[in-house]
């Protein structure tokens, strides 16, 4: 029995240490976590750079002048002798167009024929009468000339009748020789954007009702421009004449250089907001063919300050109407500093007085170690 008193007193003599040694080592761990740790700030220093303020306009390259080719008569698409991406010259044929005759038109036309070959064959009876008269001596000079004129002008109407019939049923007269209604040709030199019409397709001419079916888009693509849209908010700082840096989507690692030569006078409300367009000239690179329609963004110019010192805009702080910044004094003392600031892209900021190149900047609330 003694024995296992003692045993017992030994076991909770442990179990009581075990105790204040877990209660001790949680305490210590619960103090060492409640020591805040010490914040140590990382500096910076001013550079030189250039800094550049500039708005970005959105929109496309589109070429300059884009011309609509058009039948100058109604019919059906007989021919297409182009294609997209072909490239043609003024008076190039691009398609033929079969006329389907106007019932009327071509009623009308048949019957003015007949008329004519009625009284032109009449009037030649006529002529060759008198002619044999005015030979035998039997009439005067006079009254033949009369049949002579009235037989030259009902042959002047059988061929007028005649050439109005061919127009109507060809859209070309046999005096015209090859020019021709039907064959559609290109008014300018350029190259084919697109052939919206295939052969059966159905055209219409142009006529103070319908536009007019059209053929094909043709354009010269040498001769290229920038359209975009500006927001009213930086509209009031460009002028025409500004250089422009052109980035376009399809083409990578590459831009081209521009001239900002058109600002509208008047915006357009799109998605709660005013914009303006422009339009710009395209400096082409001749090793590079830029297609109609490329998606672009052109970055404008607004302000520029070459090799100036600056800072990050990110180690500006506020007081008021003050600029401030804090200077390292000593090993992580800081004093604070008012300057002097100048022109800014939101990510760099000119520096114009209160600061040197050697001048150790405080980053605010970063800490180097800890975090």
């Amino acid at each position: 029995m003694k024995k296992t008193s003692v045993t017992k007193k030994i076991i909770r003599i442990a179990v009581l240490v075990i105790i204040l040694a877990a209660f001790g080592i949680t305490i210590y761990y619960l103090y060492n976590k409640s020591k805040e740790k010490p914040v140590v700030y990382i500096t910076e220093q001013p550079f030189v750079t250039d800094i550049i303020k500039k708005t970005v306009a959105t929109g496309s390259v589109i070429p300059r002048e884009e011309i609509e080719i058009k039948p100058k008569v109604s019919g059906i698409v007989e021919q297409v002798f182009v294609q997209p991406g072909n490239k043609v010259k003024k008076g190039d044929a691009i398609a033929k167009v079969r006329i389907i005759p106007d019932l009327v038109n071509l009623n009308n036309a048949e019957g003015r024929m007949e008329r004519a070959q009625i009284s032109f064959d009449d009037a030649k009876i006529n002529f060759d009468r008198q002619e044999k008269l005015k030979n035998g001596g039997v009439i005067s000079a006079s009254e033949f000339q009369q049949a002579e004129v009235t037989f030259r002008n009902a042959r002047q109407e059988l061929s007028a009748a005649e050439a109005n019939l061919d127009l109507v049923r060809e859209g070309a007269t046999k005096k015209s020789g090859s020019a021709t209604n039907t064959l559609i040709t290109s008014t300018i030199n350029g190259m084919i954007l697109d052939v919206p019409v295939k052969v059966g397709s159905s055209v219409i001419e142009a006529n103070n009702f319908n536009p007019g079916t059209t053929i094909a888009f043709i354009a010269d693509v040498g001769d290229m421009i920038f359209q975009g849209k500006v927001d009213e908010t930086e509209v009031g700082k460009i002028n025409p004449g500004m250089p422009l840096l052109l980035m376009v989507g399809a083409i990578e690692n590459d831009t081209f250089n521009a001239t900002l030569k058109y600002i509208a006078p008047k915006g357009v409300l799109e998605n709660g907001a005013v914009q303006f367009e422009i339009k710009a000239d395209v400096d082409l690179k001749t090793d590079q063919f830029i297609r109609a329609g490329y998606s672009a963004n052109a970055d404008i110019v607004l302000e520029r300050a070459n090799q100036v010192m600056a800072i990050n805009e990110s180690l500006l702080q506020f007081e008021g109407d003050s600029t401030f910044v804090e200077i390292e004094v000593a090993p992580q003392k800081y004093e604070k500093r008012m300057i002097k600031t100048g022109l800014s892209d939101g990510i760099k900021v000119e520096v114009v007085s209160g600061l040197t190149k050697d001048d150790k900047i405080k980053v605010p609330q970063l800490r180097s170690a800890g975090n």
